[in-house]
């Protein structure tokens, strides 16, 4: 059976709440008359205002709901693990009700409301913007919003792909793969000329999976040692006849195996580092954020 992932929790229940939190809010600010241009200084304003202030002491909960959330042990048996089963059962009838949340939803609203969250803003706005303070904690939130619903992107979509990609190997167990080829590379290598000994012990030694963040990132290395081997190999097989011909087609094979093994390896590092890389973006914006809100909702009472 599928699992639920955090976009369908509990039937799209945070989306149809924030969907319909935001048509009322465009509502009100459509028929609403405040007698000016609108702008955050309205009634309606102030209201949109501080809803999108709550809307962010939500979010901000999320952070505070993971890290208080414990980690239970490891079953050690099948009384446990029977245990386990009917805790989970009973959390997931409790999660079912309207004010409670299991981790999962916490998320799922987290996404939801975040989405909200922009278009409370913009109203609160109306549209007025400009080189300033308030303008800055505008595009900071957009930036926030922006780097999390990429995040929401790879949290559903790239674990399942990383399992297609690795099947049932692990990386270490693919490095592990990949040595043995260059070791059997190595010692084929051995009855042929220099040239061909120099690209395998090239390949070995100056591969890379990982290197730089953008390597990383890229899942790719320029010049790679190994896919230039294999090219070259390619083009040098009508030199030889033979038995020696066959002891090639043996060093190509290898050579094929090890660049689709490279390939693997680095195309999970690639995933393992943009699942990581937006967190790294995520909190340091959240963070700039929360203080140039702080300091617009403390200016905006200074001077009101």
């Amino acid at each position: 059976m599928q699992r639920e992932s955090i976009i369908e929790y509990e039937r799209y229940r945070h989306f149809r709440l924030s969907a319909g939190a935001m048509s009322l809010a465009v509502v009100a600010y459509v028929f609403d008359k405040p007698g000016t241009e609108p702008y955050g200084g309205t009634v309606l304003g102030y209201v949109l205002g501080t809803l999108a202030a709550l809307i962010v002491l939500f979010l901000l909960f999320y952070g505070m709901r993971k890290r208080l959330t414990p980690r239970l042990p490891k079953p050690e048996n099948t009384e446990v693990q029977t245990r386990r089963r009917f805790a989970r059962f009973a959390l997931r009838r409790k999660a079912r009700r309207p004010l409670t949340f299991s981790l999962k939803g916490w998320l799922s609203a987290h996404v939801y409301w975040g989405v909200a969250l922009v278009l409370f803003a913009t109203l609160h706005t109306g549209f007025q913007f400009g080189w300033n303070l308030h303008s800055l904690s505008y595009v900071l939130m957009v930036l926030v919003v922006l780097s999390g619903l990429y995040g929401t992107y790879v949290y559903v979509h790239l674990p399942r792909v990383m399992t297609d990609n690795m099947g049932e190997d692990t990386l270490p167990g693919l490095l592990a793969k990949i040595d043995g080829y260059d070791k059997l590379a190595a010692t084929s290598a051995l009855q042929f000329p220099d040239e061909i000994c120099q690209l395998i012990e090239r390949s070995r030694n100056e591969t890379r999976i990982g290197g730089r963040l953008l390597e990383q990132l890229s899942g790719r290395q320029k010049n790679c040692p190994t896919q230039l081997a294999v090219r070259k190999l390619h083009d040098m097989g009508k030199e030889f006849h033979g038995a020696r011909l066959q002891s090639f087609h043996d060093l190509y094979a290898i050579m094929n195996h090890k660049e689709a093994a490279v390939v693997r390896a680095r195309r999970h590092v690639k995933y393992k580092a943009r699942l990581a890389i937006w967190l790294y973006l995520h909190a340091p914006l959240s963070i700039a954020f929360l203080l140039a809100l702080l300091t617009h909702v403390l200016s905006v009472f200074f001077y009101w």
